[in-house]
């Protein structure tokens, strides 16, 4: 009998069906979103240098404590709108949006969203 896949692997072949075709650049860095149970994470990626440009996640010094919940779709939007702000300090307004793996939708979508709104542009 055949063995199904689990979620996991499911979401890792997506991952990398995607990570092959886009990139960040210093002009145009990658917006990668890492969910967990508890927490969401942020991070605007350079692939070319390797390097962080800037990130945020529920349990920046920003955000924890003043949420009720971390693992919602108002923390995600709390998330996006702190890594805009971040973003544009940085001089950073045009993205390249990795969802890596996960459905849009629910706490991907409303960071997305909340990232649209404090003015990054994809």
């Amino acid at each position: 009998m055949l063995k199904k896949p689990d979620r996991k692997a499911l979401r890792d072949n997506r991952r990398q069906r995607v990570r092959k075709k886009i990139s960040g650049t210093a002009q145009r860095p990658r917006l990668n979103v890492f969910r967990s149970l508890n927490n969401i994470y942020a991070q605007l990626i350079d692939d070319d240098k390797g390097a962080t440009l800037a990130a945020a996640s529920t349990l920046a010094p920003e955000l924890k404590g003043k949420l009720p919940s971390c693992s919602n779709a108002a923390a995600a939007s709390a998330v996006g709108e702190l890594l805009a702000k971040k973003a544009l300090e940085a001089g950073i307004k045009s993205v390249v949006f990795d969802r890596a793996g996960y459905i849009y939708h629910g706490r991907i979508k409303a960071l997305a969203d909340a990232a649209r709104a404090g003015g990054l542009e994809f």
